[in-house]
């Protein structure tokens, strides 16, 4: 199996590439294959002919998008209108990562979101990564689209962040009104694979590890796990400006994965794993 990877040097590629490594991989990153371009998008694939192509390439600083609406809309909306263009062309599966902030986030959060909701972002993030699909499936049929949220791994991260703090300080504060699943990318680059060797139907698919919290109770799960006797105070968004409004709530339903046969750890299970490595 040959599968082109997008955005190499990412946190979700690295652990594509762990979890791939025994399969014929071609890793880009911008300066090999600039997804932007649409004739060289075409005629790199055509030379190579991959039968995946997983996208992991994407403008994901939703508060600079703000600032750089043209650059995000390029990489988020043009680039993967481009791969599913040569996708399409050499009979390629394309696989692309979306996110939660397409639909907004105002809904009740005694609710989930399902995958045929109705968006209603306003962001340029958001915007852009809706667009995106939007491309994908004007383009071509054979794609699985996977919408995830809260995602921390190999690199920089909100685990990481609060590690470091939690060892720094006696208190930290974080917000407690936005919900969503963490979610482990070693675990949504398991899903992807279950995708491909189930053949599961294509389409769009809501991919985050089970279970749902707030960045507030998420942190003290973080502090118990790894023994640190930081305490954590709630505060609300409002008292956290940021140049890009913040869903409030980022639940993504599972059920239509979950039909599926696809097996999604919870999110605690997720964080103890990454912890263990982490902290060895």
């Amino acid at each position: 199996m040959k599968i082109l990877i997008t955005g190499s040097n990412g946190m979700l590629a690295k652990s594509v590439k762990n979890r791939f490594n025994k399969e014929e991989l071609i890793c880009t990153n911008v300066e090999d294959l600039d997804i932007t371009n649409k004739e060289k998008v075409i005629k790199f694939i055509e030379e190579i002919k991959p039968n995946y192509i997983i996208n992991c390439a994407a403008y994901t600083d939703a508060d600079k998008a703000e600032e750089n609406k043209e650059v995000a809309e390029k990489i988020n909306s043009i680039g993967p209108k481009n791969l599913a263009i040569a996708a399409n062309n050499v009979d390629a599966t394309l696989i692309h990562i979306s996110t939660d902030y397409v639909f907004g986030g105002e809904k009740d959060v005694k609710e989930d979101y399902k995958e045929d909701d109705e968006k209603k972002t306003t962001m340029v993030y958001g915007i852009t990564k809706l667009k995106g699909e939007e491309n994908i499936l004007d383009n071509t049929n054979k794609y699985y689209i996977f919408r995830t949220a809260w995602l921390y791994g190999e690199g920089k991260n909100f685990v990481r962040t609060m590690l470091k703090l939690g060892k720094e300080n006696e208190e930290v504060k974080v917000v407690s009104d936005q919900h969503g699943s963490p979610t482990y990318a070693v675990d949504l680059v398991d899903i992807i694979a279950q995708a491909i060797e189930k053949k599961i139907p294509y389409g769009i698919y809501h991919a985050t590890n089970l279970g749902y919290t707030t960045w507030y109770e998420f942190t003290k799960d973080i502090f118990e796990i790894a023994n640190i006797k930081c305490k954590v105070q709630p505060v609300t968004t409002e008292e956290f400006p940021r140049t890009a409004k913040r869903p409030k709530n980022s639940q993504l339903s599972k059920e239509k994965l979950l039909s599926q046969g696809i097996v999604i750890p919870e999110y605690k299970d997720a964080l103890k794993r990454y912890l263990k490595q982490e902290l060895n």
